[in-house]
C-alpha cells in the first residue's frame, strides 16, 4: 500500500483520503474498504475556527474547548468518543462514519452491500433505526452531524456548497450510498450559524463515549426551534417539531428508542426556552 502525502488540494488525486484516521484505519483493517493508495490529507484541508466557518480538519477535541461555537456542536463532540480518539479525529472524518450495523461490518450481503434484503429487519436490531429503515434499518453514529443539522449548517466541499441536509441520503436501489458526495470530493469547511440557544442530549449504553441510542440536538433560532437526532435513521434525521416523533416506524427491537427520544427531546427544548 502507498501513502501519498500531497502539498495542495491540486495535488490531491485518487486514492483513499486519510486525515485523523480513527475511522479508516479501522475499515481498512477489517476489510470493509480497500485501498492501494492513501491520502494524507492533513495539510491540505483547513483547520481551526473562524468566524462561523470551521475547518474539516479540525480535531473533535479543539471543538468541544471552542466557546465560540454552538453548544450543541460542542456537547455532540464531548460526548463523541474517548479523549484519545477525540485528539485524534476530525470533524469532517465524523461526518462521514460508517453505520456500525453489525451486519454491514460482518460484511453480510445486506442492502448497502448490493444485497436485496435488510438482514436487520428480521434479525437483531437492538441498536438500529425508527425513521427511514424500508430499505436500511442502519442507525447513523455521528453526534456532530445531529448538532450541526439542529444548527441548519453548510458543507462546502472542493466542488460545490450545500446544506448538510443534502449532504445525506437515504440508500435507495439505484444508489446505496448514505451521502450525496462524488468519488474522490473532499468536505472542506462547514459555516454554523449561531443559534440563539443549543443543546445536545443522548441516552446510550455506557455512561460515557458510547454511540447514541438516542441522540437529541435542539437550536432556538428568531424563527423557531430546530430539532435533529442521532443513532435514530441510516442518516441524521431532522424532525419538524416534538410531535413527528410519532411519525416514526420501529422495529420490534427499536420501539423503546421512541421512548427514550421523548424526555430527551422535552428536556431539550427546556434548555433552550
Amino acid at each position: 500500500m502507498e501513502l501519498r502525502q500531497p502539498s495542495s488540494l491540486a495535488d490531491v488525486d485518487g486514492g483513499l483520503p486519510l486525515a485523523g484516521g480513527t475511522e479508516v484505519v479501522p475499515l481498512l483493517r477489517d476489510g470493509l474498504v480497500e485501498a492501494e493508495t492513501l491520502v494524507d490529507i492533513r495539510a491540505v484541508v483547513p483547520k481551526g475556527v473562524s468566524g462561523t466557518t470551521i475547518g474539516a480538519g479540525t480535531l473533535l477535541a479543539e471543538l468541544e474547548a471552542d466557546p465560540e461555537i454552538p453548544s450543541a456542536l460542542r456537547e455532540a463532540c464531548r460526548l463523541a468518543a474517548s479523549p484519545q480518539l477525540r485528539s485524534m479525529g476530525t470533524i469532517g472524518g465524523n461526518l462521514l462514519q460508517a453505520t456500525r450495523c453489525w451486519y454491514w461490518r460482518l460484511k453480510y450481503p445486506c442492502f448497502l452491500h448490493g444485497g436485496s434484503t435488510c438482514h436487520a429487519r428480521q434479525g437483531e436490531h437492538r441498536e438500529h433505526a425508527i425513521f427511514g429503515n424500508e430499505q436500511c434499518a442502519s442507525a447513523h453514529p455521528s453526534d456532530p452531524a445531529a448538532a450541526l443539522l439542529a444548527v441548519g449548517a453548510t458543507v462546502r466541499t472542493d466542488r460545490r456548497e450545500l446544506p448538510i441536509g443534502e449532504l445525506y441520503r437515504l440508500p435507495t436501489e439505484d444508489d446505496r450510498n448514505v451521502t450525496a458526495l462524488e468519488p474522490g470530493e473532499l468536505i472542506l469547511e462547514l459555516e454554523v450559524p449561531r443559534p440563539e440557544a443549543s443543546h445536545y442530549l443522548k441516552a446510550m449504553d455506557r455512561a460515557r463515549w458510547a454511540f447514541p441510542l438516542v441522540g437529541v440536538a435542539a437550536a432556538r433560532f428568531g424563527d423557531g426551534v430546530r430539532l435533529a437526532l442521532a443513532g435514530v435513521a441510516p442518516i441524521p434525521w431532522a424532525l419538524d417539531s416534538a410531535d413527528a416523533l410519532e411519525q416514526a416506524t420501529p422495529l420490534p427491537g427499536t420501539a423503546y428508542k421512541v421512548e427514550l427520544a421523548r424526555p430527551l427531546i422535552r428536556r431539550a427544548l427546556d434548555a433552550i426556552a
